[in-house]
């Protein structure tokens, strides 16, 4: 019911507004096979974790076939069209004990598994400047967003309405009842129940944003999303950014996830926040951020509203968002195109977390170098060919979590077939 009515309103609104926007998108619509795309991205995923004690490390590669079909709308006052995709992941290098989970599922004797594979399809249909969408979808939302961090991304099984009938206001609303992780074949495995969100961001001008979001994830939690960005231009290639995300998360009675984010499942709260300041000047950019986390557990997400539904600044290896913890980053990038070398960028992060809530005597502290060198090839046979190199390392106090140094490798290339 509540899905429903959040669909219902969403497309009223749209239907009302419709008089006082821009360009209709369904105006220009092709056709289903004209404005058809096909495309495939070939993915090549190395994650190795060194946990520190010569046993326990971690060492998966694989390489992945990401195949994404987007036709396009029949002409009319209302368009139908079909999307799908294909995915498929080959183990080249792994074994029982040191298989990363998130990249590979595992079998009955705990070996991961040698492929997966995966479909999916959704249909939609527009109107105006609005887009109903039903059935398998990667859903970019700060409180239902898809994982793509590894060698498959995460899909969701629902229904998403996206209206833009306002310049610059974009409204959401939609329910999904399935969710399937990075690493497992299976449509639903976690058993979701299901997820309502709703919600929209608004452009006020070039340098002012802001975005409002809540969702609920059935027997788990309610949560609210605020974003405000703010650009202020200082001089020639010079700029000051300020970008404030903040949740708060209700926890259902006896949730999991704030069980498990150091909460007694009783009815608990967080509210956590982040502040960043960015300075840009030519190549250069520096960030320093703050973020703060507190209630009655820490902060929980991949708990059906996706793996990356976590629009924090301080958020790398580690997101830093345990009970009562307060943490500080201190960040540089550098953009060598300035130098002359296109595509070519730089990145290095420092976060320090303390006042974590531990049971023992003592506060708990974590600590994160973060480092990542990107390219992409701008021309020649190659072109658009990318290739990303992180490296994390992280230490932590009072058993918070395992020490490591952390590389993951990428190498991508996109295919266009149609």
């Amino acid at each position: 019911m509540f899905s429903r009515k959040l669909i219902t309103i969403a497309c009223a609104c749209s239907a009302m507004s419709a008089t006082t926007v821009y360009a209709s998108e369904q105006s220009k619509a092709q056709g289903f096979v004209e404005d058809s795309s096909l495309n495939v991205l070939l993915r090549n995923t190395y994650l190795n974790r060194d946990f520190n004690d010569g046993v326990n490390d971690a060492k998966t590669w694989g390489q992945g076939f990401i195949g994404t079909f987007e036709s396009g709308f029949t002409q009319g006052t209302v368009g139908v069209g079909v999307d799908a995709f294909g995915l498929l992941g080959i183990k080249l290098d792994s074994g029982r004990g040191r298989n990363v989970g998130s990249m590979f599922d595992t079998d009955s004797d705990g070996r991961p598994v040698d492929d997966i594979s995966q479909g999916g399809a959704a249909i939609k249909v527009r109107f105006s400047n609005t887009l109903i969408k039903y059935g398998n979808q990667f859903p970019s939302l700060p409180v239902l967003a898809y994982d793509d961090s590894r060698l498959l991304p995460q899909s969701f099984t629902g229904t998403l309405v996206t209206s833009n009938e306002i310049e610059g206001l974009e409204l959401n609303a939609g329910r999904f009842t399935g969710d399937s992780p990075m690493a497992d074949a299976s449509r639903d495995p976690n058993r979701l129940k299901s997820i309502d969100v709703v919600g929209g961001s608004y452009v006020f001008t070039d340098d002012l944003s802001s975005s409002l979001y809540y969702s609920d994830v059935e027997d788990e939690f309610r949560k609210t999303y605020v974003n405000l960005n703010y650009n202020i231009p200082l001089a020639t290639e010079q700029a000051l950014n300020f970008d404030f995300n903040l949740y708060h998360t209700t926890y259902d009675d006896g949730s999991v996830a704030a069980q498990n984010s150091g909460g007694d499942g009783n009815n608990d709260r967080n509210t956590i926040w982040s502040l960043a300041a960015k300075y840009s000047i030519g190549a250069h950019a520096f960030t320093i951020a703050h973020q703060r986390s507190s209630g009655d557990a820490g902060y929980a997400y991949d708990y059906g509203d996706g793996g990356n539904a976590i629009y924090l600044k301080n958020s790398y290896y580690s997101d830093f968002d345990n009970r009562d913890e307060n943490s500080w980053q201190a960040s540089y990038e550098l953009d060598f195109s300035k130098y002359g070398v296109p595509g070519l960028q730089y990145k290095f992060a420092y976060v320090r977390g303390d006042n974590i809530y531990s049971t023992t005597d003592s506060d708990s502290t974590e600590r994160e170098i973060f480092n990542q060198l990107s390219y992409v090839l701008q021309n020649g046979p190659a072109k658009d060919l990318s290739l990303r190199v992180r490296n994390s390392i992280y230490r932590a106090s009072n058993n918070l979590g395992p020490d490591l140094n952390e590389i993951r490798a990428f190498i991508e290339y996109p295919l266009s077939i149609l």
